[in-house]
């Protein structure tokens, strides 16, 4: 892994820690020949044309798709959790959804520019 990537996830706050270890994990189990590089100061994961980052916020990790499709189900499932557009924000308090971020991670990489209707 890319040393800035390493840094990153170093210093990550205890509270947040387990939360963006995890997302990492999930993203590499999903698809191990993924590479992890920093773009927009975020640990980015690509494959193929898709992409997902992570990112240590004041009060919660996120998870970027950039892609409102993507999120649609997650939403439908997770109402509890806070989103953005494209993304999922996971407050310190919300339990990771492990079943319903994976079919996100799955959406952002292998359909990074469809909608679920096509």
């Amino acid at each position: 892994m890319d040393s800035n990537v390493t840094a990153y996830f170093e210093s990550v706050p205890a509270e947040r820690k387990e939360k963006v270890e995890r997302l990492h994990t999930l993203v590499t189990d999903l698809f191990p020949d993924v590479s992890v590089d920093m773009r927009y100061k975020m640990p980015t994961y690509s494959h193929g044309a898709g992409w997902v980052a992570i990112a240590n916020q004041k009060k919660y990790v996120s998870l970027y798709t950039c892609n409102a499709d993507h999120l649609v189900l997650f939403k439908e499932t997770c109402p509890e959790i806070k989103t953005g557009k494209g993304c999922i924000n996971f407050r310190d308090r919300d339990q990771l959804p492990e079943l319903a971020v994976k079919e996100v991670i799955k959406l952002a990489m292998e359909r990074p520019k469809a909608s679920l209707s096509s």
